[in-house]
């Protein structure tokens, strides 16, 4: 790293080193958990950040010792010249790791020019192999296009993991099949807590597949998991299934057990910075570089910002202004 980057670090010790950018707001798909049927109401382009604005926050970031960043929507490929932004972004100084999550819908033709321009990873978002339950979570049909991207990523071997997100009474009976994806390809299979970020408010009066029923679920068919070693900052608990190539992991992203270790900050497709998942948002970066600050003056807000962090999602949500049903396309998956 060069003489001016440094290693920042938030209000309760940990290092902030990863931020999640979401390039857009517009998705391709409905999925129960993300946004109503009807969708939700889209910001005018002139709303969102442009991609010049991006990459000088990435900038500004890197001097602040982030070195990862995860690329997010909506789903990012909906934004035209995306792959244009991404080879810009893998030349800024010190960003070591650019990783990027997808629906897969729109992706294929680019899996060339992710692997050339050297993508650490892609998160596919795949809640079910089967068509018709497919449609009724995301309200498209669109299932063989993602499995199709599926199998062209690993062909071109680039890293990948499956995000499925549990859904009660729609895909748990998926759980298991989509875990038996590990036993012959080199894929991590990740199962995450639903939350209640869909553009409408929590589903349920309660959570009733949390990380613990799902990993009985798993158990009860394949017997006790291989616990791997824990990953510094992982969202995820991650096994083994035995004699299985890839793993299966489970993030508690309702229950929030890994707060304690979060290295995370989020931008949102309209430059809102959220220091947390749960929060309200914390900083207008759009507000600020159009009003015509310097960088310096950025990357005070930014510490500021840093500085003064929640301790973790409960503490954050505690401090909303309002009951959480903003869409997970508008925060940034």
């Amino acid at each position: 790293m060069d003489q001016e980057t440094q290693q920042v670090y938030d209000n309760h010790g940990r290092r902030i080193n990863y931020v999640r950018l979401a390039v857009t707001d517009r998705c391709n798909l409905r999925c129960f958990y993300c946004m109503p049927e009807h969708g939700i109401k889209y910001l005018p382009r002139k709303e969102l950040l442009t991609y010049e604005e991006m990459e000088r926050l990435l900038r500004i970031l890197t001097h602040l010792g982030v070195n990862k960043l995860r690329i997010t929507g909506g789903e990012p490929f909906v934004r035209q010249n995306l792959m244009d932004f991404l080879e810009r972004a893998a030349d800024i100084p010190n960003l070591e790791y650019i990783h990027l999550t997808t629906n897969g819908v729109l992706t294929a033709p680019y899996i060339p020019r992710l692997k050339a321009m050297g993508i650490s990873s892609i998160n596919l978002s795949i809640d079910t192999l089967d068509r018709e339950r497919f449609k009724q979570i995301t309200r498209r049909d669109e299932v063989e296009k993602v499995k199709a991207t599926f199998y062209e990523l690993l062909e071109a071997g680039i890293p990948l993991k499956i995000n499925a997100v549990v859904i009660d009474g729609k895909n748990t009976q998926d759980i298991v099949e989509l875990a038996k994806l590990t036993r012959e390809h080199r894929v991590d299979v990740r199962f995450i807590e639903e939350m209640p970020f869909n553009g409408e408010g929590a589903h349920y009066p309660e959570l009733t597949w949390d990380h613990l029923r799902i990993k009985q679920e798993l158990e009860q068919h394949f017997g006790q998991l291989e616990a791997l070693p824990g990953v510094a900052n992982s969202t995820s608990v991650n096994y083994r299934i035995p004699g299985h190539q890839g793993s299966v992991g489970i993030i508690a992203a309702f229950s929030r057990t890994f707060c304690g270790s979060c290295n995370r900050i989020r931008i949102t497709s309209q430059g809102t910075l959220k220091t947390c998942l749960y929060d309200n948002g914390v900083l207008d970066l759009k507000g600020i570089m159009r009003s015509g600050a310097e960088d310096e003056n950025i990357r005070q807000h930014l510490l500021r910002a840093f500085g003064s962090r929640d301790r973790d999602g409960f503490e954050a949500e505690s401090k909303r202004s309002y009951q959480i049903s903003e869409s997970m396309s508008v925060i940034g998956g």
